[in-house]
């Protein structure tokens, strides 16, 4: 389930955030006067995400490097987009 939490909880109850991230490993979303300010999550959570994006601009470079095809921005995000919106 998602946490959305006002930021003001990351000083009062610290404890109980910091329970959420590390048992759940879901991050947590903090809000100021009602609007996103900041995401709180484990540093396991993060390395996971940064390790996947790591990963995939590494297979995009090896793809890149024995091939001939390239794609425009519009191309990819559009990609993108489309299954995003399925």
């Amino acid at each position: 389930m998602i946490q959305i939490r006002p930021v003001s909880d990351l000083r009062n109850k610290f404890t109980e955030i910091e329970e959420i991230v590390t048992s759940t490993q879901a991050p947590v979303f903090l809000t100021k006067n009602g609007y996103g300010s900041m995401v709180v999550m484990s540093i396991q959570a993060y390395e996971n995400v940064m390790n996947n994006i790591e990963t995939k601009l590494d297979e995009a470079d090896n793809y890149a490097e024995f091939s001939d095809v390239r794609l425009s921005h519009d191309e990819v995000f559009g990609k993108l987009r489309n299954k995003i919106r399925k």
